[in-house]
């Protein structure tokens, strides 16, 4: 799980589904939702890209996706938006979703 907008325009591009967190490092729901990632990433990591994006370091991404709150999820496939949401998920949640598009 990498934190960097390249590794973001290079996932678009591709046929997995990626899955992409803006979170904000002061955020206490963001900063509960790092492991559950991680978990993720463990769990689905070789099916799916997850990146995390932080909004104080890539505001332009923040602008481009239109994000309001943190954290906020997007999944993506094929290069187009499939599902957004905002808060904190379960993990099982954010599986299902991710399976969804694989």
């Amino acid at each position: 799980m990498k934190d960097n907008a390249n590794i973001l325009d290079k996932a678009l591009e591709g046929t997995a589904p990626v899955l992409i967190e803006f979170y904000a490092t002061w955020c206490p729901h963001c900063q509960r939702m790092a492991p559950v990632l991680d978990m993720l990433q463990e769990e689905e990591g070789n099916r799916a890209v997850i990146v995390r994006v932080d909004q104080e370091r890539h505001p332009d991404l923040v602008e481009r996706f239109g994000v309001k709150s943190f954290p906020t999820f997007f999944l993506m496939k094929d290069g187009q938006q499939v599902w957004t949401d905002s808060g904190e998920k379960p993990l099982s949640e954010l599986k299902d979703m991710v399976n969804r598009f694989v």
